[in-house]
Formats: structure tokens, C-alpha cells, sequence
């Protein structure tokens, strides 16, 4: 984002987060209330495009955004969850684009403030990391998740049968959600950004670990203190087994790959012979 959408981004962000605030209490019930309205504000503006346009339009007056807002959703969503599209279309982004995927964002903010309010935010941080493990490892159901010839209901369908009832409800609705809106990315690595996003929640890095054999749990912990200590920076790792490395392991912090694998040194040693 431009500076003007990361400005516009952070003034809903507080509206956001005084509206959740609010709800006292009921702060986990409002904050998935407002996360599924906004994920169905989005959906309904990607299919309208004068609409994406008109509230996108930053030489408009904000009261004639805004009042178009409320007169559009005023009696389709919460109290709460218009207050923060109102804010969202008063503000001046710096496209249409910016606009909808700040919306989507703090749409998934707001459901994992639920999950977090009600102590479950680890749980959804892990079944989605394990749910982009399981798409990675399947390639033909990676391949019919970000197939666009088929509509995004008919792939949210897909997805939705292999997670309603066997994972959290923020999860489910998160990845789901996420699924309609592909671009060019690869689910797996969707799923995995909202691993991360989850895991930001806390300020906390993600460690993903391919092994090349299973970890104990002392192994695990004894990992992450290390990467604590060299990032300076609360971490959780995940782990996979990965018989392909045939030794060690790969670890992958944000951009930064750590590789102690058998088959990387052997790929290294292939290079300089090359």
C-alpha cells in the first residue's frame, strides 16, 4: 500500500478497534459479528464496480461517500461493523483496490480478536498452518482451490467440506473467505499468511520447520529458544516432517530460509561441481 492507504488504513484500524472496545464484555461476539459483515461488504462490492468506484473516489465529498455507505448497508450490518465501513469509505486510499483489501484485512483482524478474546487464537493460528500443510501435500485439491474456471462459491464449497466441523469457526471463515478472493497466489501460501497474521496478533514470528524426522517436544521447545534468542523476538514453530530432506532440517522465518538439510548441502555440492 501507498502511504495514503497505509494512512487511511490505520484511522479504521482504531475505529475498529474503539468499536470492538465497546462491546465490553461482548467484545468476542461483536468482534466476529463485524468480521463477517465486513468480509460480506467486500464480497458485494467486488461484484459491483460503480459502487467500488464511487466510494473509492477521493474528489467526492466524504459526507456523500459516507452517506452512501449508510444508506447501502445501514440495514444489512451491525451498528458496529457500519461504523467502521463508514470511517473506512470517509477516508482517502489510494485506490479502489486498497480500499477492499483494507476492508478484507481488517476483516480478518477482526475475527481473530474474536479468537483471541476467548483464548482460542493459538488454535486458529495452528489449524491454519496445519491447513495449508494439508493443501500443499494434496496437489490436486491445491489446483481445484485456485482453479478460476470454476466460480469462487463453488471452490469456498470445496474448501468448506474438508474444514466445517474439524476445525474453530474462526478458522473455517477466515480460509474460506480467503479462498473466494484468490488472485494469483497459491492457497497454500494464503493459508499461510493468515497463519502469520495470526501469530502478528502477539507480535510473535512464525518458524515453519520442515524435519526430516519427527521432533520431540523438548527438541521443539529447545528450537524455538534458540530462534528467540538469535531474532530477539517472541517465536512459534511449526513443524512438519519432511522424508524428501533425508537429513536435518529447513527452517523458514519470514523471507529468511535456514538450510540444515542433507539435501540442501547436497545441492550445494552439486552447484560448486556444477
Amino acid at each position: 500500500m501507498y502511504a495514503a492507504s497505509r494512512e487511511a488504513l490505520s484511522g479504521t484500524r482504531a475505529t475498529l478497534a474503539e468499536t470492538i472496545s465497546a462491546a465490553g464484555g461482548d467484545a468476542a461476539t461483536a468482534a466476529e459479528q463485524i468480521g463477517s459483515d465486513l468480509f460480506a461488504v467486500v464480497g458485494f462490492l467486488d461484484s459491483e464496480r460503480s459502487l467500488r468506484t464511487a466510494f473509492g473516489d477521493v474528489s467526492a465529498p466524504v459526507d456523500v461517500r459516507q452517506g452512501l455507505a449508510r444508506q447501502l448497508f445501514g440495514s444489512q450490518i451491525g451498528a458496529g461493523s457500519l461504523a467502521v465501513v463508514v470511517e473506512a469509505v470517509g477516508r482517502d486510499w489510494s485506490n479502489n483496490s486498497d480500499l477492499l483489501s483494507g476492508l478484507e484485512l481488517l476483516g480478518r483482524e477482526s475475527y481473530l480478536k474474536s479468537a483471541s478474546e476467548t483464548g482460542a487464537l493459538d488454535t486458529v493460528e495452528e489449524e491454519l498452518f496445519l491447513l495449508g500443510r494439508k493443501v500443499a501435500s494434496n496437489p490436486n485439491l491445491e489446483v481445484a482451490l485456485a482453479d478460476k474456471s470454476r466460480s469462487a462459491k463453488a471452490r469456498q464449497e470445496l474448501l468448506a467440506s474438508l474444514t466445517t466441523g474439524k476445525v474453530s469457526t474462526v478458522t473455517e471463515a477466515l480460509a474460506v473467505q480467503a479462498i473466494g478472493r484468490l488472485s494469483d497466489e497459491k492457497p497454500a501460501d494464503v493459508f499461510d499468511a493468515l497463519s502469520n497474521l495470526a501469530a502478528g496478533q502477539r507480535d510473535r514470528l512464525v518458524a515453519k520447520v520442515r524435519a526430516s524426522v519427527d521432533l520431540t517436544g523438548s527438541q521443539v521447545e529447545a528450537l524455538t529458544a534458540t530462534l528467540t534468542r538469535i531474532y530477539n523476538q517472541p517465536i512459534v514453530t511449526h513443524v512438519v516432517v519432511d522424508e524428501d530432506l533425508l537429513s536435518g532440517m529447513v527452517i523458514k522465518i519470514g523471507d529468511e530460509v535456514i538450510d540444515g538439510s542433507g539435501a540442501g548441502r547436497l545441492a550445494t555440492i552439486r552447484k560448486s561441481l556444477g
